[in-house]
């Protein structure tokens, strides 16, 4: 049951993809042959929207789009004969359609979970022999004023104790009970290594969020997830991430990821905190935006691949023959499956496991 989850839902992420090239094909009028629900060998036709038919495949995971004159632009309406801007937006529909959906995974991610309340600062935590930990400053408290100056900030808080270094300062706190009380302390002069003058972490508690307030922060974690992705390279040289963070993954290693957030979320099924049940959700958010980003690499057969072959054609107004484009996709095609088996064996022989 498990298996077939998956496949239903890591299809649905393909569809996606798939879904906005066909959107852009029939926006910029180039004629789609055929929309495939699963991958071929073709079980029935479902039925025809204008000339683009509906069909099934035995093979049900994802979904296809075959454009007319894909591979041929003396097809009339067909890809080859449309316009660069056409071309381009087309191949761009199906990344741009994962970010979109991983977008909104993230924004009902955030809608549940709330976003974090800036103007409130939180103790996270508290380091062992420091000012905070002699005076009873406890992982919970709120930080609300400083010598009856109200804190509005985790910034305001780290500069106001910077101006009391060395003397002794009185802190209002509120406990996660709501009990208030005031204690003294007095800030280190100087902060030790890897700790700060008064000795504790901060953050902001979580609050409720509407739709529009969650959609900023969805457009970040977006944001921050394809720079993780574009950064591996680089952190992989400098050595800030080992090669087996840095491992690629095929469907097995997403299967397995797939089915240890799901197991995340059924133990944790009895947990009052929300953040307990959104691993499966935050896993499909991080597995869409990685396939809309992963399609957009410039390796031929990829969507990226596609458009790098358009760069001569935007910049110099010369197209690459048909015939060396179809011969560079099909090799870039022949090595995705060859690396493609290489990383199932990775996946099978090395599973991944989630921290």
């Amino acid at each position: 049951m498990m298996i077939l989850e998956f496949i239903l839902v890591f299809g649905v992420l393909l569809f996606v993809h798939e879904f906005g090239h066909f959107v852009f094909a029939k926006l910029f009028k180039i004629n789609v042959e055929e929309f495939g629900f699963g991958f071929p060998p073709r079980l029935l036709k479902i039925g025809k929207f204008r000339e683009t038919e509906i069909t099934l495949n035995w093979i049900p995971f994802g979904a296809f789009v075959r454009l007319s004159g894909e591979n041929d632009p003396k097809v009339p309406g067909g890809f080859g004969q449309a316009s660069l801007f056409a071309r381009f937006m087309t191949l761009m529909g199906g990344p741009l359609f994962n970010l979109i959906l991983g977008t909104i995974l993230f924004t009902v991610i955030f809608m549940q979970l709330g976003v974090p309340n800036t103007k409130v600062v939180e103790v996270y935590g508290v380091s062992d022999g420091s000012p905070a930990q002699a005076s009873g400053i406890k992982i919970g408290d709120q930080i609300t004023f400083i010598n009856d100056q109200p804190i509005t900030s985790s910034e305001q808080l780290a500069k106001t104790i910077s101006e009391f270094r060395g003397k002794e300062i009185s802190i209002t706190l509120v406990s996660p009970e709501g009990v208030v009380r005031t204690i003294h302390t007095t800030p280190r002069t100087e902060a030790p290594p890897n700790d700060g003058l008064l000795g504790i972490t901060m953050s902001n508690p979580y609050r409720q969020a509407t739709l529009f307030e969650s959609i900023p922060y969805a457009l970040r974690s977006t944001g921050n997830y394809a720079y993780q992705l574009l950064a591996l390279p680089g952190n992989l040289i400098k050595g800030t991430i080992t090669p087996e963070e840095a491992r690629p993954v095929g469907p097995v290693g997403i299967y397995s990821i797939y089915t240890q957030a799901r197991e995340k979320d059924e133990e944790n099924v009895a947990s009052p905190r929300p953040v307990d049940h959104l691993n499966t959700l935050l896993i499909l958010a991080i597995i869409s935006v990685a396939l809309g980003f992963t399609n957009l690499l410039p390796i031929p057969a990829l969507d990226g691949g596609r458009i790098f072959l358009l760069l001569p054609e935007i910049f110099l107004r010369k197209r690459i023959p048909p015939k060396y484009e179809n011969a560079i996709n099909m090799i870039g095609f022949v090595a995705l499956l060859a690396l493609m088996v290489i990383v199932t064996t990775m996946d099978i022989v090395n599973p991944i496991t989630m921290p």
